[in-house]
């Protein structure tokens, strides 16, 4: 199955993150390899999983190889992808789908590289921070637009906005898409579940994953608190 379609048919719907330092330069792996930490992601059931490749959280297409290379997830490369050439490269080094920063992309740009996406059988992972950004999106139905509750301006050194994720769910739904996910800032299992029962179909989770001590009490919370939002 696609990124879109794994992703879609989850029990616990969350994309589990693999990056070595988060917004602040601080060590997220410590003394774990990268094939320690995507064996733990694998155990614990995640669906999919997002790979950070951009230098300001220490990354490298390096590990991106390593991870595509350790597991048959579907694996987002997450970076400022900009160029057809970058979405190619992405495709040959294993991903299933990239992100594409609609603040960053001129509408042309950003439709030709969801096209350039498809056509390579990739998910595009359209990252949202305004209701505008929606605009003349092509085939909506088959990305995924990822509400980003954190500001690239600062580097995403913010605390964020998870309100943003709320103002904008309805936009993204009524502009035809399926697989709205809300994606960074979101520290513990309990805003994880109240986000999900709001209509997300998933969330893109990374610094508190990976400085978890407990991850399987943490993903525990948070079915549990779904099912008591829900009950």
């Amino acid at each position: 199955m696609t990124f879109i379609d794994t992703l879609l048919a989850a029990r616990r719907p969350l994309i589990m993150e693999v990056k070595l330092r988060d917004p602040h330069g601080n060590d997220l792996l410590g003394e774990r390899t990268v094939t320690d930490l995507v064996t733990r992601y694998e155990q614990a059931g995640a669906p999919c999983l997002s790979v950070v490749t951009g230098r300001w959280f220490g990354g490298t297409t390096r590990l991106l190889r390593e991870v595509t290379a350790t597991t048959t997830l579907p694996v987002l490369q997450k970076d400022f992808l900009t160029r057809p050439a970058q979405l190619e490269a992405a495709h040959a080094m294993g991903a299933s789908a990239v992100l594409l920063t609609a603040a960053l992309l001129p509408a042309t740009s950003l439709h030709r590289l969801v096209t350039c996406a498809l056509t390579l059988g990739l998910t595009p992972f359209v990252e949202i921070t305004d209701e505008h950004e929606l605009d003349h999106l092509p085939d909506i139905d088959r990305c995924v637009v990822a509400v980003n509750n954190k500001d690239i301006r600062t580097r995403e050194r913010d605390p964020g906005d998870l309100q943003r994720s709320l103002r904008l769910l309805p936009a993204v739904r009524a502009a035809g898409c399926r697989a709205p996910v809300s994606a960074s800032a979101i520290t513990d299992p309990h805003t994880a579940a109240r986000l999900l029962d709001a209509g997300y179909a998933a969330l893109l989770v990374g610094t508190a994953l990976m400085r978890t001590d407990d991850l399987d009490t943490w993903l525990t919370t948070l079915d549990t608190a779904r099912t008591g939002a829900l009950a």
